[in-house]
């Protein structure tokens, strides 16, 4: 199986543009599929303060890979946005770890109502020069959110992580990132595994290359430039996943998914103008 490749984020590190997402992998359970995932070649796990940070730690003890070819992400939930709570909320999500460092850590939500994201950040680039993290970036931030970081900070994230998918392809938000060298991932990059994987256009595709329809979609993302972190709880698809490397798709493959684009999208409504997240 082809190797995963590399892309290099604006501070200069290195993440895997296809990682591991581990949403709901929680205790025994998801100790053994994270630990899996690593054994069968994933290298990015993503996690979250409000998820699992215990039971990826435990798969990365359980694991024989080395702790530095091993990329871990983690997120600030919206309850400690805080500057005063945000950085020992960091320190905590390493000792549920049990990890000396994260090599991403993302404000998970702008929480705008609210209105701390900024002060938030602030503690990211704290979190950074004290050496709790090695890259920093948000999580579902739209232009103006990035833009206020910028003005007010002079730093903008390496990573954006957002919603998309064949029917959300966020097109404005990909050229935004782009534009101002924010590497673009994708949460949920199959749909949360709705209508989209019987989409006819897209089965069409797949027969064609005599690929899976999760295949293609992970491919067409790929193509579009975005990180990738499907999550898979069974080894048949985690290896599956990862097998989207020794095909291409043509430019009329790849425009017609993302004509695929609805103004509805997304999979459960979560607008950043106004969803909160605790």
């Amino acid at each position: 199986m082809a190797k995963i490749p590399n892309y290099t984020l604006n501070d200069g590190n290195q993440i895997p543009v296809l990682g591991f997402g581990t949403y709901k992998l929680n205790g025994a359970t998801g100790v053994n599929a994270i630990n899996s995932a690593l054994n069968n070649g994933y290298s990015l796990l993503d996690s979250a303060f409000n998820e699992n940070e215990g039971a990826v730690g435990e798969a990365i003890r359980r694991s024989s890979l080395k702790r530095e070819d091993i990329f871990v992400t983690s997120k600030l939930p919206g309850r400690h946005q805080v500057y005063e709570e945000a950085i020992p909320t960091i320190q905590e999500s390493l000792y549920r770890a049990g990890l000396d460092y994260y090599d991403l850590y993302l404000i998970h939500w702008p929480n705008p109502k609210e209105d701390h994201y900024v002060e938030a950040w602030q503690a990211l680039i704290d979190a950074q020069k004290f050496g709790l993290v090695r890259s920093i970036g948000v999580c579902n931030f739209l232009p103006e959110h990035l833009d206020r970081l910028a003005n007010e900070t002079g730093v903008m994230p390496a990573v954006n992580q957002i919603e998309l998918h064949p029917y959300w392809s966020q097109a404005v938000q990909r050229e935004y990132d782009k534009e101002h060298g924010i590497f673009t991932q994708a949460w949920s990059p199959l749909g949360r595994a709705n209508s989209v994987l019987q989409d006819p256009v897209i089965v069409e595709i797949a027969k064609k290359h005599h690929k899976s329809v999760a295949q293609v979609i992970l491919r067409w993302e790929f193509q579009l430039g975005v990180g990738i972190i499907p999550k898979a709880n069974s080894t048949k698809h985690q290896l599956s996943n990862l097998d989207i490397f020794d095909f291409e798709l043509s430019a009329d493959e790849v425009a017609a998914i993302t004509n695929l684009d609805k103004p509805n999208g997304r999979t459960k409504n979560q607008n950043p103008a106004v969803y909160q997240e605790f």
